[in-house]
């Protein structure tokens, strides 16, 4: 089992910034893959952005230039750098942790930018 905490939500304003984080702890093997979903209000959830153990780094069309992801991989943990945000990135963030073809999920942590 994996557990995993998330920090760093909030309200901003457009424009602003925030940094997400994303402890996992538990049975970690060292091949994972760690990243960031995303919902907003009546959509669908989506991919924000995920990045390997080994560093490959994948990005949502909409956040591209805007966001970074980053890892650390002696404490397990995932980032999210947040720039230039903007009102449609308001979503509740989502953890998300992979490996050995099983999935988890955090339990979200709400993002609002205000216009």
């Amino acid at each position: 089992q994996v557990q995993l905490v998330e920090s760093g939500g909030g309200l901003v304003q457009a424009g602003g910034s925030l940094r997400l984080s994303c402890a996992a702890s538990g049975s970690i093997f060292s091949i994972n893959t760690m990243g960031w979903y995303r919902q907003a209000p009546g959509k669908q959830r989506e991919l924000v952005a995920t990045i390997t153990s080994a560093g490959t780094t994948r990005y949502a069309d909409s956040v591209k230039g805007r966001f970074t992801i980053s890892r650390d991989n002696a404490k397990n943990t995932v980032y999210l750098q947040m720039n230039s945000l903007k009102p449609e990135d308001t979503a509740v963030y989502y953890c998300h942790f992979a490996q050995q073809y099983i999935n988890y999920r955090g339990e979200g942590t709400q993002v609002t930018v205000s216009s």
